[in-house]
């Protein structure tokens, strides 16, 4: 088969998939502007991990994690961080910190520990618990959402807690976890019972948004208690898919051990990272997204994202058929949940037949009864296509019966 004939073919055989632009569903970044492109498709095939045979993009990488240090408030002179795929392996590397730092102060290789979480933690989690013998401590949901809160962290941390994970910016509902509060019920218990349990903090969507809209918010290095932070640069970092951060208070917190040497690409440095060949082009383009757009772009355009999804939680609520369960003033996430005539279900399927993706699904047990819809605001959604969906979303329920 020729070029041509194989390129048709692949075309057709993956004409029925909606455009990523009018996918609701998902976090990830699903455009960047033309000259972003033309730098990813420059730096493709790049080896981010050869770092000897291009040194410029390994300096461009450094320079990313002191930017994203200063913005988390670390000291310039002790942070130490990785890129990585995504923010899923940024928790394996994360928990397997945690795990280890816990097993070198008990040591205790043969007692299975636990990790806390709320109902809203990612499912990377669990996966992380799964594959390196860990239990997972979950925070059932609550009346009020399926956050972590400090009172459930008193009585689910233990002797065995190698650390506890907080949520800045849930995927289920677009809320922050109260990192702060959780952080002092931590210190509560160090001083009581003689527990310490360090804090890591999932910012996979938040860390990008709330240092820029939320700069009073108490949730970063700030808190001593916060030993690692991770964040997905291709969600509100707005790199296309391929990317996350995973940032270390200090050197101490990244353990040494679990960076392997090698010297046969004609260095002899550690790699901390689980993945190993993989382009440099997100890297690049999250390098070109600090220089493109600096604090105040970053700032302009997710206060616009928040701007419009509280206008759509604004009508979505007026309808006075759907209830607002997130309202877009944290995470710019609408999330909705409607009592009977309306179907959630249908209304997802009607907007699918307009060509909008949108998911509906359960919060986790105890609410697993609460059916609700969500949708992301991302930077590339037009106020013009917000009136619309709004509309259509009004028209929708309107007509239930």
């Amino acid at each position: 088969m020729d070029a041509d004939e194989a390129f048709n073919a692949v075309s057709e055989r993956l004409s029925g998939d909606g455009p990523p632009e009018r996918n609701l569903a998902t976090f990830l970044t699903t455009s960047i502007e033309p000259e972003a492109h033309r730098l990813y498709r420059e730096y493709l095939n790049y080896n981010l991990v050869d770092r000897e045979q291009y040194p410029a993009i390994d300096a461009l990488l450094r320079e990313c994690v002191d930017i994203i240090g200063a913005l988390w408030h670390g000291d310039a002179s002790e942070v130490v961080g990785s890129a990585t795929t995504g923010s899923s392996e940024a928790a394996m590397l994360a928990g397997a910190s945690l795990l280890r730092t816990w097993q070198d102060r008990t040591g205790d290789r043969l007692t299975r520990p636990n990790i806390v979480m709320g109902a809203g933690a990612h499912a990377c989690w669990k996966k992380f618990c799964r594959h390196w013998g860990v239990e997972a401590r979950v925070a059932p949901a609550t009346g009020d959402g399926p956050a972590l809160v400090g009172s459930a962290v008193e009585r689910l941390c233990d002797e065995r807690t190698i650390g506890v994970v907080g949520i800045l910016g849930s995927t289920l509902d677009g809320r922050y976890e109260p990192i702060a509060e959780i952080a002092e019920r931590l210190d509560q218990l160090e001083e009581q019972r003689g527990i310490d349990v360090p804090l890591h903090v999932d910012a996979a969507s938040g860390g990008f948004i709330a240092p820029f809209l939320d700069p009073e918010l108490l949730w970063d290095f700030q808190i001593p208690r916060v030993v690692s932070i991770n964040a997905s640069g291709h969600k509100s970092g707005m790199v296309l898919p391929g990317l996350g951060w995973l940032l270390w208070r200090d050197r101490s917190r990244r353990r040494p051990e679990l960076g392997v040497r090698i010297n046969y690409l004609g260095g002899n440095d550690a790699h901390y990272e689980l993945t190993f060949s993989r382009s440099a082009a997100p890297v690049v383009i999250q390098y070109y997204n600090f220089v493109r757009l600096g604090f105040a772009g970053f700032r302009a355009v997710h206060a616009r994202s928040r701007s419009l999804a509280q206008r759509l939680a604004t009508r979505l609520q007026a309808t006075g058929r759907l209830r607002v369960l997130g309202d877009g003033s944290e995470l710019p996430v609408v999330v909705v949940t409607a009592e009977p005539p309306v179907d959630l279900r249908e209304v997802s399927k009607r907007l699918a037949d307009i060509g909008w993706s949108v998911p509906v699904y359960t919060f986790p047990p105890k609410l697993d009864d609460v059916e609700v819809m969500r949708i992301v605001v991302r930077g590339d959604l037009t106020s013009e296509a917000v009136e619309n969906l709004a509309t259509a979303v009004e028209e929708f329920v309107s007509h239930a019966n």
